[in-house]
């Protein structure tokens, strides 16, 4: 297992696996209600089952290189984390999603782990194109997207249902070579 400094006192990238699964169903706990306004783990690990369901589905992702998904810790605390939500490397495409509970925002920890995730995708795995794909209503996702250089691409209008409400949905982009430079 490695562990990143994320440059904040205490502050950790970490990988998220199965067994973690307790950990990780504790945290969806503590920021249910914050983290569900925008992203769907909240309404997904409903219970620890399928929190475990959930950290397996990603397990068998990096098995097949398809995605990934790390956690960030604070003092020792799940508080996060930063995920691959799509990864194809044939077409040299990925995409970073991300989540925080209520306690962590305001610290940069967001921003320094998706920057560390996507310099690896680029850089090691050969990347071309890393999206951030986000709720038009999600400004604090959007501020990420706008710190990280992305560049956005347009609005899915009315993409998909959530909660019983249609979305519009962002779609922010860096290139590799934006990237590098």
């Amino acid at each position: 297992m490695f562990v990143k400094s994320l440059g904040t006192e205490g502050a950790e990238l970490r990988p998220l696996e199965p067994w973690q699964a307790e950990e990780f169903f504790a945290h969806m706990e503590r920021g249910r209600e914050f983290i569900g306004q925008h992203i769907g783990f909240a309404d997904a690990a409903k219970d620890l089952e399928s929190a475990r369901r959930l950290l397996q589905g990603y397990a068998d992702k990096a098995a097949a290189d398809t995605g990934r998904i790390f956690g960030i810790w604070l003092d020792d605390k799940l508080v996060g984390g930063v995920l691959l939500r799509v990864m194809d490397v044939p077409q040299g495409m990925a995409e970073v999603g991300c989540w925080l509970e209520p306690a962590a925002t305001g610290r940069g920890l967001i921003t320094r782990a998706a920057r560390i995730l996507i310099d690896w995708v680029i850089r090691a795995r050969g990347m071309h194109r890393v999206e951030w794909r986000v709720s038009s209503k999600n400004a604090p996702s959007i501020a990420v997207a706008r710190r990280l250089g992305m560049t956005k691409d347009g609005v899915l209008r009315s993409n998909h249902p959530y909660r019983g409400v249609r979305q519009d949905l962002e779609v922010w982009s860096v290139l590799a070579p934006e990237w590098e430079s």
